[in-house]
This record gives structure tokens, C-alpha cells and sequence, in this order.
């Protein structure tokens, strides 16, 4: 979601090009060259890059080759074409990404699951990660027409949500009964106009947090505080201890997140690029 209320400003972000998030194209991020091995991010830094699944799909569908089996396989299940063809463009452009921070082919990138996050499990499905690669962690989340990928070095969560003009009424009440107390109470003292979005811009902070830590849903929707983006949020408001979260400017009609683990380091700071394949 992108739309500000009148009078709120959202919190200045860093574009790949240095000139701020005033510039460039203000919907996709600036189009910038593929990253190389050197430009790996660092401490409080994460590589935040968008990708408008449409104008990519044509290319995307044509390098699916480098996707791996589990991938292929993955993608051959889905009967929508729509819905294959925005899996194909996300996965082809992570594996690009990937590929060009690593300096290698991104038919080689290996991709395995970490452990679970949750205490009392202990299979391989937790966060994504690459093989042999401690050094270079990811996220990718997708919605509708848009993909986001996140790369840092240390534990990371991204995630990108597509804003629902049918998401009102019960429903929203229904969702955001799911939240946090805390949360839910930040969310009742706005004024009614402004719950839609608080509520989307809490959603993509938990699921990005959740990602991070390796549990995802599973992980508990009301047992962690992650508050709501810093425009909506109330003063002092919380994150989880050693974890740092920031709101990413998304195109029209999304709303978007990452968390860091911080630990002692700064505040994350998410630095934005438009992908195109």
C-alpha cells in the first residue's frame, strides 16, 4: 500500500543511485544494474529489490531452465497460469539476484531450508538460505503482481502485501482481532479511514518478522509486537529485543516490510532498486 495520509510524511529511504527516495521512479524504485559479489550488504544495510512481475514474465518464462527440480516441480502444479507465471518470474528473478551477488551462474545458486524456528520442531523447513553461504541471507515474499526480495547478512524477513478495497467492515475487524493487544489497541484510536491501512502495515511487519525468525504464521499473530509502520504507530512503540524493522515504500496499491536482526547494530536501513529481467 503507498497511499500517505494527508499531513504524514513516511521516513526517508536510501535508492541504489544515492539520491534519496524523491528520485527516480517513485513506484518501482530506480532501475539500477545487477549487484556484483562486492556490493553484498553489510551490517544495519538491506538490499531491498522490487520486481513488476508483467513487464518481466516473457523473459522470466524464457530462462525457467535455471529454475532447479523442487522449483520446476512447484511451478508445473499450478493450473491458474497467472498464478505460474508470477511464481516462475519471482523464483527466476531471486535466482538472478542470488546468482549476481555470488559471482555465479544462477542455475548453480543451491537453495536449501534451514531448520524450523519454532521451539519444538526441529525439520528443515525454515528460512530459505543458500548453500554453503552463511554470509549472504534472503527473503522473498510476492503479491499479486509485485515481488520483493531482501538480502542482508544476518537473519532477514521481507514481506509485500497487496492493498484489498474489499478488506472493510467485519472482515477487517476479523483480521485485526488477530493482531496483538497492543496492536489492536494502536489500530482503535486512529480514526476509522486510517484502519485499513494501519492493519496492512502491521500485517507486513509480522509476516516479515515471523519470515525472519524462520517460523512464519505458525510463529503466533498475536504473540509478538511488532507494531504498526512509524507514521501510524504510537510514540514507544515496541519491536522484538535484537530485531529491527523497517516500512519500505511500495508501489501503489502494496504495502511493504523487512526485519534485521539487529542485535547491538543500528537501525535497519533498506536500500531500494527496481528489478527488471
Amino acid at each position: 500500500m503507498s497511499y500517505t495520509s494527508p499531513g504524514v510524511q513516511h521516513p526517508a529511504v536510501d535508492t541504489a543511485d544515492g539520491t534519496g527516495s524523491g528520485a527516480g521512479d517513485r513506484a518501482w524504485g530506480p532501475e539500477s544494474a545487477l549487484p556484483r559479489p562486492e556490493d553484498r550488504p553489510s551490517g544495519a544495510e538491506v538490499a531491498v529489490w522490487l520486481l513488476r512481475i508483467p513487464p518481466s514474465a516473457a523473459a522470466a518464462a524464457a530462462r525457467a531452465g535455471m529454475l532447479d527440480a523442487r522449483e520446476s516441480e512447484r511451478a508445473a502444479r499450478f493450473r491458474d497460469g497467472i498464478l505460474r507465471e508470477r511464481y516462475v518470474a519471482s523464483h527466476v528473478g531471486l535466482r538472478v539476484l542470488l546468482g549476481a551477488y555470488l559471482g555465479i551462474d544462477p542455475a548453480e545458486v543451491e537453495l536449501i531450508r534451514e531448520l524450523c524456528g519454532m521451539p519444538d520442531c526441529d525439520k528443515p523447513h525454515g528460512r530459505p538460505a543458500v548453500a554453503g553461504e552463511p554470509g549472504l541471507r534472503f527473503s522473498l515474499s510476492h503479491a499479486e503482481d509485485a515481488a520483493m526480495y531482501a538480502f542482508a547478512d544476518a537473519p532477514v524477513g521481507a514481506d509485500i502485501e497487496a492493498r484489498n478495497a474489499r478488506r472493510g467492515g467485519t472482515v477487517l475487524a476479523g483480521l485485526i482481532r488477530q493482531l496483538h493487544a497492543d496492536e489492536r489497541a494502536a489500530i482503535e484510536v486512529l480514526p476509522e479511514a486510517l484502519h485499513e491501512e494501519a492493519f496492512l502495515s502491521c500485517w507486513v511487519r509480522k509476516e516479515a518478522y515471523l519470515k525472519g525468525i524462520g517460523t512464519g504464521l505458525p510463529g503466533g499473530l498475536r504473540t509478538h509486537h511488532v507494531g504498526l509502520a512509524d507514521h501510524l504507530a504510537p510514540p514507544g512503540s515496541a519491536t522484538p529485543p535484537g530485531w529491527s524493522l523497517a516500512d519500505v515504500p511500495a508501489p501503489p496499491g502494496y504495502a511493504a516490510a523487512v526485519a534485521l536482526r539487529t542485535d547491538d547494530t543500528p537501525a535497519v536501513r533498506p536500500v531500494v532498486s527496481a528489478l527488471r529481467l
